[in-house]
């Protein structure tokens, strides 16, 4: 292991989400859309100009776990399998909240630390196989950042039968979910507020964020969306029922995780998250006719909102606690046992 900022900045590769503009390169990565000079680093910290051509992270990881894909959280994509996850360092955010705030914010906070290792694309698959892992996920920093070390890993995870998945902020472009999109099958997405001006103090703009989901979810690549509810930050009742519908628009099939916060990071006099609050904010969006809400963080308190239910005859379909699926009556591809009712997902 290694934690030499210097030494990281060594790791990296010719990116491939740029143009040049004057002198100057355009990245393209995510909705900041950076124009960086010479010598420049963008918002990430982590991709920067180096003699003309944008330079980015590569053959490193500063996490690497083999998780439960419930974790991610993932529900409707290979319920109860395990998932080689990695990450890097960076973010294009800078959210008082954040719950990876160690390597997230690892290049622009003095308190926080990177600690990586060098591997190889190789090296993670052969470790995910051995491991069992069905699925290889981008996770632990912003992965749209880390975009050309992601497909890299991708594209061999996919000839070797493996699943390939992101855990994102949203704050995308349509340019790099094409560039992903031959290799991803599913994403996650942070819809962190409803609230242009709160989103702007966490460093983005609410519009980028939905429109990258509308992008997902309109190329057909498998879509779950999380909020992590904040007492007093984004769980009023009219910006919960906002969300709600947004995400009612695209589609009410679309899995919604509504996950309690814990004081961590910057945000640390903030109360806990009770299981009533996330109770209440899943009616709300069950009364914008949303088919599946999920609660998270709180295993065993939040009723049966941690299963999954057949819409049509209400069937307990997969029963989970925490991070585990207990016990399935789906059928393999993914059809209510009882009903044949149709479950939306990734199931094998």
């Amino acid at each position: 292991m290694n934690n030499s900022i210097e030494e990281l900045e060594k790791l990296t590769a010719r990116g491939d989400l740029f143009i040049n503009e004057n002198g100057k390169v355009r990245c393209y990565a995510c909705a900041h859309r950076c124009l960086l000079a010479e010598g420049k680093h963008g918002v990430c910290k982590v991709r920067f100009n180096f003699s003309g051509e944008l330079r980015v992270p590569f053959g490193y990881v500063v996490g690497c776990y083999c998780d439960p894909i419930e974790k991610k959280p993932f529900y409707h994509f290979l319920p109860g399998t395990s998932a080689l996850t990695f990450g890097m360092a960076g973010c294009n955010f800078h959210c008082p909240f954040c719950q990876n705030w160690i390597t997230s914010q690892a290049l622009k906070d003095k308190n926080s630390e990177v600690i990586f290792e060098k591997v190889t694309p190789e090296q993670l698959i052969r470790f995910a196989k051995k491991t069992g892992c069905k699925s290889i996920v981008s996770s632990y920093n912003e992965p749209l950042i880390t975009a050309e070390w992601a497909k890299t890993i991708f594209q061999l995870a996919t000839t070797e039968g493996l699943k390939c998945a992101i855990v994102s902020n949203g704050y995308g472009t349509p340019e790099v979910i094409s560039y992903l999109k031959p290799y991803l099958n599913a994403v996650k997405i942070d819809l962190k507020t409803f609230d242009d001006k709160k989103y702007r103090k966490l460093g983005g703009v609410l519009n980028h964020v939905t429109s990258t989901i509308s992008t997902v979810f309109k190329e057909n690549i498998w879509l779950e969306i999380v909020t992590l509810i904040i007492p007093g930050f984004n769980d009023d009742q009219t910006e919960l029922r906002e969300m709600a519908r947004f995400i009612a628009s695209l589609s009410k099939k679309i899995p919604w995780h509504l996950t309690a916060f814990h004081p961590d990071y910057l945000m640390l006099d903030n109360r806990r998250t009770r299981p009533s609050d996330l109770i209440r904010a899943v009616h709300i969006a069950m009364d914008e006719g949303l088919e599946f809400v999920y609660t998270g963080n709180l295993p065993g308190q939040t009723q049966d909102f941690e299963n999954t239910q057949c819409p049509r005859c209400k069937t307990t379909l997969i029963k989970r606690l925490g991070f585990h699926a207990i016990k399935m009556n789906l059928s393999e591809g993914g059809a209510c046992q009882v009903c044949n009712e149709k479950i939306p997902g990734v199931w094998k």
